[in-house]
């Protein structure tokens, strides 16, 4: 079996179908930018204050990494913004990978922010510093693992909904921060109870779930970048196009840019099949592959003739 001609192409996007509304997600995604760069700001800011009053290192490292996401959310910010600009003779789909690259801003924050906490820890271990105003400190360590769950919760849904990436893994730093937080206030109390070496240790648990969760969105973004897809996204593609009636065989690709998943899928058919069929065909294979896959945004079907030669 070869193929020999192309005898249709239809692209269909989700968003013709009412699945997706770009526009307001966009706006959605900007919001929870906005709102939890305030938050967040706001959080780091009391804890910067108390850490330089009580001597924490642990709450200073939450302080400063909270205030970090602040500049990290107006990267994600930056990555929307030219992700919106439409498609050109040079960038004929667009600059919606800008997002992708944002998050890739996301991940360096995570890395710089683990380099920060574990260095800070170990100064302070080994220099023997001691801690004041415990009571205090913990009050602004507990202020912080709330804020911070309250703003990973809220970009988390909204970038799910959206499917960003970006706000994703930036909902995911968020959540590393109340771990982080978790860990300062976990130092303090020792410090409490009498072990002066609980906030430097506490800070360096930190910073492994630092680096644990900078690998986790590192190797998301990267695998955006690279074109990668979950597993079994494409044989549930090609099953949803094979069973659409006419089709012999279908082959599909797939990827992301930004927030679009697009879904190609090459589909075999009849070699007398007319072109107006074809096309009346493909519009059923991009509605079967939308129907198995709600993810995808744009669907694009070639239908091919297949000739068997003997």
């Amino acid at each position: 079996m070869v193929v020999h001609t192309v005898t249709g192409l239809r692209e269909t996007a989700a968003s013709s179908g009412g699945r997706f509304d770009d526009a307001a997600d966009r706006r959605a995604a900007n919001r929870a930018v906005g709102v939890s760069a305030m938050g967040l700001a706001a959080t780091g800011v009391v804890e910067l204050i108390i850490a330089l009053v009580t001597g924490s290192v642990g709450l200073l490292g939450d302080a400063l990494h909270n205030l970090s996401d602040v500049s990290t959310s107006a990267v994600v910010f930056l990555g929307f913004r030219i992700s919106r600009r439409s498609a050109s003779e040079r960038y004929p789909y667009g600059l919606e990978r800008a997002e992708d690259l944002a998050g890739l801003g996301v991940a360096l924050v995570i890395w710089a922010s683990a380099v920060f906490a574990g260095w800070e820890s170990v100064h302070k271990l080994l220099a023997n510093h001691g801690t004041s105003h415990v009571g205090v400190g913990i009050a602004a360590a507990s202020l912080g693992i709330v804020g911070n769950q309250a703003v990973a919760r809220y970009k988390l849904r909204v970038g799910r909904r959206i499917q960003s990436a970006t706000l994703i893994s930036d909902a995911r730093h968020s959540w590393l921060d109340a771990l982080s937080s978790a860990g300062a206030l976990a130092g303090l109390i020792a410090v409490g109870l009498g072990q002066p070496w609980g906030d430097p240790v506490a800070g360096l648990a930190v910073t492994l779930f630092i680096c644990h969760v900078g690998y986790e969105v590192s190797s998301d973004i990267g695998r955006r970048l690279l074109d990668g897809v979950d597993d079994g996204l494409l044989t549930i593609s090609e099953r949803a196009a094979g069973g659409v009636s006419g089709v012999q065989h279908a082959h599909a690709r797939a990827r992301w840019t930004g927030r679009t998943l697009r879904v190609e899928i090459d589909a075999w058919v009849d070699p007398a099949m007319p072109v107006a069929a074809a096309d009346t065909l493909g519009r059923q294979v991009a509605d079967a592959v939308h129907t198995a896959v709600p993810e995808a945004r744009t669907v694009t079907v070639t239908a091919r003739a297949m000739t068997t030669l003997l």
